[in-house]
């Protein structure tokens, strides 16, 4: 968190660029796939695996065919705050069970709960953490998401991108020098932030995410209710777009190109 500006980046991937990329997601075994089908099956049979041998493997389930069904419902509430009794009762098992097959697949490496930033530590304690994919690409492939989807309707590409967005940074903090915790802000107003990056010392960078390629006012209006909520522990706001330019929009908050976040 040493610098206050956001890094420009020499080739901007925007558009239909962006979208393969995202859908790719991380896995090498994907990325190595040439066509979306066959990336989309690669991951359908590596969740598959995952079901009937790992979660054997490290965990006593009961019920193993349910975990599929429960792992599309998941899919469908990435990036939200989870309730465990309804994802539950999507697919007939109680809250409780839920959420023991949430911390499963967590040590699994698929999802992460993320808790809420607050200044004050009880109030994180107490407060609602959300569900997010570790990899973009296993979650399109979980909610059936393609190209020419998108192409007509950007609609589910939001949530998609956010869980890109999230796995590359949690790649960076986690080979960053110091402590980082990725996190996330929603207040009682419904003000929210997708991500803010708090390192040991508690100063934050605050990261939005927005599938179009321009910029408006009320997209920065979480960013700056956390701004004066953090005070000095505010150090950066970037709202990433899909668009090119590095544009500096005032109180410390910029707009970069998405692609900022592999870029130099």
């Amino acid at each position: 968190m040493k610098s206050n500006r956001a890094s420009p980046t020499d080739r901007p991937a925007v558009g239909g660029d962006l979208v393969e990329r995202v859908l790719r997601g991380g896995y090498p075994e994907a990325i190595s796939r040439t066509s979306s089908r066959r990336r989309i099956t690669w991951a359908r049979q590596y969740i598959d695996a995952i079901i009937q041998r790992d979660v054997r493997d490290v965990a006593d389930i009961e019920k193993l065919d349910q975990l599929p069904r429960f792992l599309r419902a998941l899919a469908q509430t990435a990036g939200q705050m989870c309730n465990y009794t309804q994802l539950g009762g999507q697919v007939g098992m109680y809250g409780k069970t839920a959420a023991r097959y949430v911390g499963v697949l967590e040590h699994m490496h698929l999802l992460k709960r993320v808790d809420v930033w607050a200044r004050n530590q009880l109030s994180r304690v107490v407060k609602t953490p959300k569900l997010q994919f570790i990899d973009s690409g296993l979650l399109a492939a979980l909610l059936d998401l393609t190209t020419e989807e998108i192409q007509q309707n950007r609609t589910r590409f939001g949530n998609v991108l956010e869980t890109f967005v999230f796995s590359e940074l949690l790649k960076h903090a986690s080979t960053a020098d110091g402590d980082y915790r990725l996190m996330y802000y929603r207040d009682a107003d419904k003000y929210e932030v997708v991500i803010v990056i708090e390192n040991a010392a508690g100063n934050i960078v605050c990261v939005e995410v927005k599938s179009a390629a321009t910029v408006k006012e009320s997209d920065l209006r979480g960013l700056k209710k956390l701004a004066g909520i953090a005070g000095k522990q505010f150090k950066m706001g970037v709202l990433l777009y899909d668009g090119t330019e590095t544009m500096p929009l005032g109180n410390g908050i910029w707009a970069a190109p998405l692609s900022s976040l592999w870029g130099s």
